[in-house]
């Protein structure tokens, strides 16, 4: 039993919530603080929260009244911000996100981390749906619900409290916390450019790997094979799609909604049948699946339970058809991510109206060149992408690179494209309208019959509301600017 009393700063983001009800659920006190409480957004959210027990305070520093308190906050968020000046002032303990999980996932039995640029979520998901399904009971710490718990009592289900001896968690290596981790199991999904460079990342993948009993690696990918493909580790599976990987699926048939493949492991052929779409899920199930057999689960039972597993909200998230038009939520905002949404989009038929939205003026300094390269090489004349302005919740923040920079990138390269193509190739054009609700505007009277509108980007919940309110319009004419309200 946990008696400690923690304060989260913070408490509704999406790493927060979870890791706050996973340590509710073994017994400490939990209360906490968020920005997006105090401007009335995600209301939703904190209802819940309330609903579990979970005293909530204005970011004023109010829900800080004693030293034993330890608090929860990002190591970026200043002394200045009242809820750390009046710890400081109380002499409470303080945590990262990141320092109180690793000692969670470390102090388990049996943890098993998921590391890598991209994926980690959905094989987080996986990975845990497949223990629990098969009897392991284990606890999971995922950064998306998961559609498998999710239920009217549990509708933000990105955790699982078990009593197995397992803890299946997504390690971030955006800020070099990995390096807290002691995975028994390591799960390393791809290795491209995020948030460091990629020679930082070889070193933080390398030194995870390293640590864990058994290694799991992506045979496919150029940089993960150079890395770990001689690496020498005593118990390793590869995965992908290439031979020599160790768990490879071939005989692939993607679907619209999902995909078979057969599986080829350990001398042995599986039928695996997947309910969520994308080349990359299917590496995502590969992965997982290894996971579960070096956690001890026979592959035929992980590859049924596999069969069932039904996603995450905000991956490749169907929400909805009207009048033919189909409108999907997704969490993309890296260039590794949108690409596998748009590749799972342009494997069949159909205009994609690519709408994105950033998330943040400093990922655009970091990555907007390759962002819009991405969209150049994986969408043609026929597609659209529109950007509104990048998420901004307050502070100081170097905004001198936006999304109309991003645009006239796209727009740019999509030109020099088509000049070095033969016939009459129309480029793609991009669009950049600042604000969102406009942008829905723009998608409802563009769209027609056929095409697929795909919502992307991540640090705001209401996307998603967003997505629902795009729905609205297809079905009910021009978009309304109170259905993209943040208090609801």
């Amino acid at each position: 039993m946990n008696t400690k009393s923690y304060f989260f700063c913070g408490i509704g983001g999406s790493g927060m919530l979870p890791l706050a009800n996973i340590v509710a659920a073994h017994g400490a006190s939990v209360a906490g603080s968020d920005r997006a409480l105090d401007q009335g957004r995600s209301s939703d959210k904190f209802d819940w929260l309330r609903a579990q027990g979970v005293a909530l305070y204005p970011q004023d520093g109010s829900g800080l009244t004693d030293g034993q308190q330890i608090l929860i906050a990002s190591a970026a968020i200043e002394d200045s911000v009242p809820d750390v000046a009046k710890a400081n002032a109380l002499g409470c303990t303080r945590m990262t996100r990141a320092q109180l999980l690793s000692t969670l996932f470390n102090q388990a039995a049996a943890p098993i981390g998921i590391a890598g640029t991209s994926g980690k979520s959905t094989v987080t998901g996986m990975t845990g749906w497949i223990l629990a399904d098969c009897g392991k009971d284990p606890s999971i710490m995922n950064g998306a619900v998961m559609k498998n718990f999710a239920g009217d009592d549990t509708p933000f289900a990105s955790a699982r409290t078990g009593k197995g001896a397992h803890f299946v968690s997504e390690v971030d290596e955006s800020d070099g916390s990995i390096a807290l981790y002691q995975p028994d199991i390591a799960i390393i999904t791809n290795i491209s450019l995020d948030h460091k460079t990629l020679e930082e990342l070889r070193q933080l993948f390398g030194d995870f790997a390293d640590k864990a009993r058994a290694l799991i690696w992506n045979h496919d990918d150029a940089e993960s094979r150079a890395l770990f493909g001689g690496r020498g580790k005593d118990v390793a599976s590869s995965f992908g799609f290439n031979d020599g990987a160790d768990f490879q699926a071939v005989n692939v048939v993607e679907q619209p909604l999902g995909a078979t493949f057969t599986l080829r492991a350990l001398g042995g052929e599986y039928q695996v049948n997947l309910q969520v779409p994308g080349r990359h899920n299917i590496a995502n199930a590969l992965s997982a699946i290894a996971a579960a057999h070096h956690a001890g689960v026979p592959i035929a039972d992980a590859v049924d339970a596999m069969a069932r597993f039904s996603g995450l909200a905000r991956r490749f998230d169907i929400v909805g058809t009207a009048n033919g038009i189909s409108v999907i939520d997704d969490f993309g905002h890296n260039p590794e991510k949108i690409a596998a949404t748009l590749r799972t989009l342009k494997a069949f038929p159909g205009r994609v109206l690519a709408f994105f939205q950033p998330h943040g003026f400093g990922p655009l300094r970091v990555m907007g060149k390759e962002l819009a390269q991405m969209f150049v090489d994986e969408l043609d004349g026929d597609d659209a992408v529109l950007l509104c302005d990048p998420v901004y919740f307050g502070g100081t923040v170097d905004r001198s690179i936006g999304s109309a920079d991003i645009v006239s990138a796209i727009n740019t390269a999509a030109a020099e494209k088509t000049g070095a193509q033969t016939g009459d190739t129309k480029p793609l054009t991009a669009t950049h309208i600042p604000d969102r609700a406009a942008c829905a505007d723009w998608l409802t009277k563009h769209a027609k019959p056929g095409d697929r509108i795909v919502i992307m980007g991540a640090r705001d919940d209401t996307l998603s509301k967003f997505a629902r309110g795009v729905l609205d319009g297809l079905l009910c004419g021009p978009y309304k600017p109170a259905l993209d309200k943040t208090s609801d």
